[in-house]
């Protein structure tokens, strides 16, 4: 990751700028930018932001005000609907407690040779919870149409004890912004680190102190022009992670005596176990004494009892999609009425371990949408997720109830986002990566039709980490799931059954179609394999690769094709096989075709990628391997009639 933090010290600053600049100023929108229908250097883009800024300013009681204002350009509503709807977080608990003021949010339309102006009413705009302490502030703009300015902005009033960790600001998105600013003003008594991550370097700049109402302050400011779109690339878990972004942290207060901030994870595992929503809620043992069936309690198999708590867990409580690291209504409520939040689940799941005498302790992470959680800058304020890390005979097993679907050393995938922090005797990073490999079998058994139509059967089987993310996504919408199928396979699909054997999950179906055969006079052409050949594949990148290469879990695809010609119909020539690998054996493929008969042919082809991450560098050699893998899989048979 391309990662580059550099320290404000609370002495010896100077005041630097690369050119003269005003910051603070909202440019006036102007008809111009309304009228406008089509970027101004011809370039084919969804939408331009014509400016966004995050100003941040501390004042001498430690009160802290965010004020940000974006406004944005569309020019292709189709494909930037991400821009209609905007989400607004901030935290709301019963002790602590941030306010949103001043959201103001328009569209502005030029029309009928004026600007029309739609704002975003008070009845459109509402709230949720996204966890006990995260509200979220929710609004779509209204009339927006092709060449619509989309402008909004607001202000978050925090108390002091938010001015530990200010929020990660990102520079870059996926369309390009003609100017970025963030500022960052406090008192004097107040020492920052500024983390910068990321290779984009500032037009304008500045640090110095300055008077303000007779007291010395502190300014960090950035002004970034024409930041270009950051292109999204293929196989990257989150994009955000390689941006450009700024977060200031508080590490020193002066009040007359000096004062260091540097919170270390060990800090926040303390305080954590402490909390009535994290550790005591664990230390009421009470509530499971006994609890587990007998048959669990009586397993003299440690590891068995270990898998059996947690299907024991995922099969009695239900989780209700809440992540967070605290819990909402408690380890009591969850027992009770079988749903809770993340917390709630895998809390439970340590009780119930430690009741049996097996050890097991927290471990808190960031879901992948949140970002990687980054070592050097902890804070309580950034996890997101609870897993459990459990210890038998030596070994560690990392465990997560909230999904129905995972297995012992296998968590929810959206939360495998490369390290968590375990909270035991004391606070240690972990590595919580999925290490094995998860297959996917593609299996075709057809025959050729003296009509030259080609029918037969077809499956689809995932397992390990894939089987429990294809298995997610057909009980979240299973109608939608099926139809999935019909709208991939543009021929007719029957008899569509997902099933789940053995923890795989596998769809089969029969299939007839017409399109695969070429004649050639007296010969008929087909490439054997059928619907799983693609022109195309998804290396295919032509620019230079900025983000490693990124999977879930390391995998293989193996495709089989069995191919039985009609009576009187051989195979005159089949396709070649063949077989490469990396030096390292990171990436393994074969293609094999093997005539069984004069009439029966199978192909089988496999692709093994033995890892989860691979640097950028790699990518041009993904790039070779899956050229070549195309170019294999592209070859044809040729049949006549005996």
């Amino acid at each position: 990751m391309r990662t580059k933090i550099f320290s404000l010290l609370t002495v010896l600053l100077c005041y630097f700028a690369q050119s003269q600049h005003s910051f603070l100023k909202i440019p006036k929108l102007e008809e111009e930018d309304i009228k406008n229908l089509t970027p101004k250097d011809g370039s084919e883009i969804p939408a331009e932001i014509l400016h966004r800024s995050v100003n941040y300013d501390i004042d001498m009681n430690g009160n802290l005000t965010k004020k940000f204002v974006e406004r944005v350009k569309i020019y292709n509503k189709d494909q930037a609907e991400n821009f209609f709807n905007k989400e607004i977080q901030y935290y709301e608990s019963s002790t602590l407690k941030q306010s949103l003021t001043n959201l103001k949010a328009s569209t502005y339309n030029f029309e009928n040779g004026k600007i029309d102006v739609q704002k975003v009413r008070k009845d459109s705009k509402f709230k949720s919870k996204e966890d006990n302490t995260v509200t979220i502030a929710k609004f779509t703009f209204p009339n927006v149409k092709n060449g619509s300015v989309l402008e909004y902005e607001y202000t978050i009033l925090s108390p002091s004890d938010f001015l530990r960790i200010i929020p990660e600001f990102i520079i870059e998105d996926e369309v390009p912004a003609k100017y970025v600013e963030y500022t960052f003003d406090f008192p004097n008594t107040l020492g920052y680190n500024v983390n910068y991550n990321g290779s984009l370097l500032p037009k304008h700049q500045e640090s110095a102190i300055k008077t303000v109402y007779g007291a010395d302050y502190k300014v960090t400011r950035f002004g970034f022009e024409n930041v270009p779109a950051f292109k999204k690339e293929k196989f990257v878990l989150n994009s955000n992670n390689y941006k450009t972004s700024i977060r200031m942290e508080l590490n020193s207060t002066n009040f007359g005596s000096f004062k260091s901030y540097s919170t270390t994870w060990d800090d926040i595992r303390k305080s954590l176990l402490e909390d009535e929503n994290f550790g005591r809620q664990m230390n009421r043992m009470n509530l499971v004494k006994n609890f587990l069936p007998r048959e669990i309690r009586a397993n003299i198999s440690v590891h068995d009892k270990l898998s059996d708590i947690l299907n024991f867990v995922q099969k009695e409580y239900t989780w209700n999609g809440n992540t967070g690291i605290f819990t909402d209504k408690g380890v009591r409520n969850l027992l009770s009425t079988k749903t809770g939040n993340v917390a709630e689940i895998n809390l439970l799941l340590i009780m119930l371990l430690r009741d049996v005498g097996i050890e097991a302790d927290p471990v808190i992470l960031t879901t992948i949408n949140k970002g990687v959680l980054k070592n050097y800058s902890p804070s309580i304020t950034i996890p997101n997720y609870v897993v459990v890390l459990a210890e038998v005979n030596g070994k560690k097993y990392l465990l997560d109830a909230a999904s129905k679907y995972t297995k012992v050393n296998m968590i929810a995938p959206m939360a495998l986002n490369y390290n968590g922090i375990l909270m035991g005797k004391e606070a240690q990073v972990i590595d919580i990566a999925y290490n094995d490999i998860s297959q996917t079998f593609l299996t075709v058994e057809s025959k050729l039709n003296p009509d030259f139509s080609f029918e037969g059967t077809f499956s689809d089987k995932d397992t390990k980490l894939y089987s429990v993310i294809v298995n997610d996504i057909y009980n979240r919408n299973k109608e939608e799931f099926i139809k999935g199928y019909k709208d991939k396979y543009k021929f007719t699909l029957s008899d569509i059954k997902p099933t789940t054997v053995n923890d795989d999950f596998e769809t089969t179906m029969n299939f007839h179609s017409d399109t695969f055969v070429d004649k050639i006079g007296n010969k008929i052409a087909f490439n054997p394999m059928l619907f799983l050949y693609t022109q195309d594949h998804d290396f295919n990148q032509k620019e230079t690769r900025v983000s490693p290469i990124e999977f879930l879990s390391g995998n293989e695809k193996v495709k089989k094709i069995t191919i039985t010609l009609p009576e009187g119909y051989v195979f005159e020539s089949i396709p070649s096989s063949k077989k490469f690998r990396t030096d390292d054996d990171s990436i393994k493929y074969h293609y094999i075709a093997t005539k069984e008969a004069s009439n029966k042919l199978t192909i089988e082809s496999s692709i093994l990628i033995n890892g989860s991450f691979f640097p950028k560098e790699f990518f041009p050699a993904f790039k070779q391997i899956f050229d070549n893998i195309t170019k294999l899989e592209g070859q044809v048979a040729t049949v006549v009639k005996n």
